[in-house]
């Protein structure tokens, strides 16, 4: 156990940021996805969550008609919610990098689940004094679809990293 703990102290590495980029995304698919169907199964409609997002830049007008497909709407949440999604995978790999959480499955899949709580508690709790409708959201299927996003960022992150040994055999080729 001593042993384990060790290995799970920081250490000077980097993360791979191109898996990192694309951990966000793989989880950002997943978790609007997710949301998506959510909402329309508790019949806001399952354009809700691209109205709420869009708003975080259109403001609180983007709100309008949730229910309904709006081109400009779509475009514009796809591009905030796939920004801060993978920001979120480059945060996700400055943590999971240094301190070996990459080490196995399970630990990535631990660390994304904790992650992906924080992300929901940071984004219905402390982002609702800039963007109240937020509020509106919370519960156990938002913060299932951000356990969700988070494992499947950690493990997408372990799945596609390439070790540091592997980075410097492709830089010699």
């Amino acid at each position: 156990m001593d042993l384990h703990m060790q290995s799970h102290q920081m250490t000077h590495r980097l993360p791979d940021w191109r898996a990192a980029a694309m951990a966000g995304v793989a989880g950002g698919v997943v978790f609007l996805v997710l949301d998506m169907l959510a909402m329309s199964l508790m019949g806001a409609g399952m354009w809700a969550p691209t109205h709420m997002i869009a708003a975080i830049v259109m403001g609180p007008g983007a709100l309008a008609s949730p229910a309904s497909f709006s081109l400009g709407i779509v475009v514009t949440a796809l591009i905030v919610h796939f920004a801060l999604a993978v920001g979120l995978g480059m945060i996700l790999g400055l943590i999971m990098a240094p301190f070996h959480f990459d080490s196995s499955w399970g630990m990535a899949s631990v660390v994304g689940a904790v992650f992906g709580l924080a992300v929901y508690l940071v984004n219905f709790y402390g982002m609702t004094a800039f963007f109240p409708w937020f509020a509106e959201a919370r519960g156990w299927t938002t913060l299932f679809a951000h356990l969700v996003f988070g494992i499947v960022m950690a493990d997408t992150y372990l799945k596609m990293e390439v070790e540091e040994s592997d980075r410097g055999m492709s830089a010699m080729s």
